[in-house]
């Protein structure tokens, strides 16, 4: 028997075990051995607001008709959310220089679409983003019908990022003519993302593992620091789907600690983290 080092609740090796089913069943992510203690950390959380006394009892519920709702809990509470303002920067270049600017150039002054879905959107700070560098590439031209989905398992981020708002030390990271474009200050100090991006960005709650209702096809899709969760066979799979759903020659933007190779014979690498699918 082996409980957690943390003694306000008793972590069974048959609790972690059980979360740990529950979590790959119901989000694809795999929790291996050393994330024992940031399970018992997240969750803690939970059994204190719930009432529970030990991680049985939690476990218990989880599998019960009434625990239905709380395995969504669970997984928001486990999901780490780590982002930021153009996070990893040379995507956001790339997208400029290399894609929207190849669109503009060769779409005709009429029925210029362009799509792109942020697939693990978090807080919104990756959409947003997005959105900021499609504006400045294709300015105010009203002939381009641009819009970009951002999807996320954690149902409380989509609800962050769908508000639009952050503490404005956030967007430090936000070139300054943009930040003077498209982000105001509100009174609380805090900091609101303009309504013309809002308006670019339609934000779901998607576990990517299900039935995807959006029929595409996409431009380019932005998946990024999401796949180490996954296992081979998982991602295997989840980008088999992101193929079927990028136009050909659509682009494929990654996290920087991830790779295809071996993955996917559907896309082609052409920059750092970056694959474009095959046509």
């Amino acid at each position: 028997m082996q409980i957690a080092p943390q003694n306000e609740f008793r972590l069974l090796e048959r609790d972690f075990q059980k979360i740990v089913e529950l979590v790959r069943e119901h989000a694809g992510i795999v929790l291996g051995e050393r994330k024992r203690e940031l399970v018992y950390g997240r969750l803690s959380r939970r059994l204190r607001e719930l009432g529970f006394t030990d991680f049985s009892d939690y476990c218990a519920y989880l599998e019960s008709p009434e625990g239905e709702s709380e395995r969504g809990m669970m997984v928001n509470a486990i999901t780490t959310n780590l982002t930021g303002f153009f996070r990893e920067a040379h995507h956001f270049e790339f997208l400029a220089k290399e894609v929207l600017a190849a669109m503009a150039g060769s779409r005709s002054a009429t029925g210029r679409r362009l799509r792109i879905w942020s697939a693990g959107c978090s807080s919104g700070e990756e959409p947003y983003s997005i959105a900021m560098t499609v504006r400045e590439a294709l300015g105010d031209d009203a002939r381009w019908d641009a819009k970009i989905l951002a999807t996320d398992i954690d149902t409380q981020m989509v609800a962050t990022a769908k508000a639009g708002h952050y503490p404005s030390n956030r967007t430090e990271s936000i070139p300054p003519a943009m930040r003077r474009k498209f982000v105001r200050p509100i009174d609380d100090g805090s900091i609101e993302m303009s309504e013309a991006l809002k308006a670019m960005v339609v934000f779901k709650p998607l576990n990517l593992f299900d039935p995807w209702p959006m029929q595409g096809p996409f431009d380019a899709i932005f998946c990024r620091n999401v796949i180490i969760y996954f296992d081979t066979d998982a991602k295997r799979a989840l980008f088999d789907r992101f193929a079927e759903i990028l136009k050909p020659g659509g682009w494929m933007f990654i996290g920087h600690s991830e790779s295809l190779f071996r993955l996917s014979d559907r896309f082609r690498h052409v920059g750092r983290t970056i694959y474009r699918r095959i046509s």
